[in-house]
């Protein structure tokens, strides 16, 4: 079994100061990545990430993930390799094709959106764009289609799940098992994680406005995407995936860093 790691995934920046400070208290809690999404608001992700890298010294920093139609794949191997480079090999590369509302970006800087079969034959043409010409680091897809799945046994060195809120652990059985025959003897190279919602069961509006559902019925459906609050809870619950999974990389978003925090500390204590 690959060991723990554990990250955080932040969608807001109010300004770089508040942004700094962040990628800080990410690091001193242990963490080992401090994630952007795409765009942080309305900020580019790599212009925030080379400003959290100034600021610490250990902590990794990525994209959560790079939608491959925003950028041309010439200006998205420069970025790249600029920090990959300039952090000492702090950084690695999450890539996907545009989380939900991305058209409209997209389109606002002058690029083609497509269908989703579309935006998976450029995102594998602007990874082999990267294999070419970059002194590329990890690289890391999200996905949990069929394209998206078989896209990552091939080039991933991580995948992330991105299954639906509700989805619960005998539908994610199924899933991961699509991919290690997917990835045949590529599995022992890949590391898998999973991009959790929440800890707890309290209300949040915003994953209520965003997944249609709240996170007490997410917890009471026994959804993947949702930690108990106790620590040993959790911790056992991570320490089970793992065993029964592979996976080993687990990220949140920001608004539930310091109780996860906790968290990670007792299953790599376990």
């Amino acid at each position: 079994m690959k060991p723990f790691r554990f990250g955080i995934v932040a969608g807001h920046a109010r300004d770089l100061t508040s942004w700094t400070a962040q990628a800080e208290q990410v690091e001193k809690l242990g963490f080992d990545t401090l994630l952007a999404t795409d765009p942080v608001g309305a900020a580019d992700p790599f212009v925030l990430l080379g400003a959290a890298a100034a600021v610490t010294l250990d902590l990794t920093i990525g994209t959560f993930v790079l939608a491959d139609p925003f950028r041309d794949p010439k200006a998205v191997g420069w970025q790249v390799q600029t920090l990959h480079q300039q952090t000492g090999g702090r950084f690695e590369l999450g890539l996907g094709v545009g989380r939900p509302g991305a058209k409209a970006h997209a389109e606002s800087l002058g690029r083609e959106f497509g269908g989703p079969g579309e935006r998976i034959t450029r995102m594998a043409e602007t990874i082999a764009h990267l294999k070419r010409s970059v002194d590329r680091p990890r690289l890391m897809l999200a996905g949990g289609g069929p394209k998206m799945l078989a896209l990552a046994a091939q080039e991933a060195d991580t995948v992330t799940f991105t299954w639906a809120p509700t989805t619960t652990e005998t539908e994610a059985q199924s899933i991961v098992d699509r991919f290690r025959t997917l990835a045949g003897e590529r599995l022992p190279e890949i590391e898998l994680g999973l991009n959790l919602m929440a800890v707890g069961d309290r209300p949040s509006p915003g994953i209520a406005r965003w997944a249609g559902v709240d996170v007490p019925e997410l917890a009471a459906g026994g959804a993947v995407t949702v930690l108990p609050a106790d620590p040993a809870q959790a911790a056992e619950k991570l320490l089970r995936w793992r065993e029964r999974w592979g996976i080993s990389y687990v990220t949140i978003n920001s608004g539930y860093a310091e109780p996860f925090a906790e968290i990670a500390e007792t299953a790599r204590a376990a």
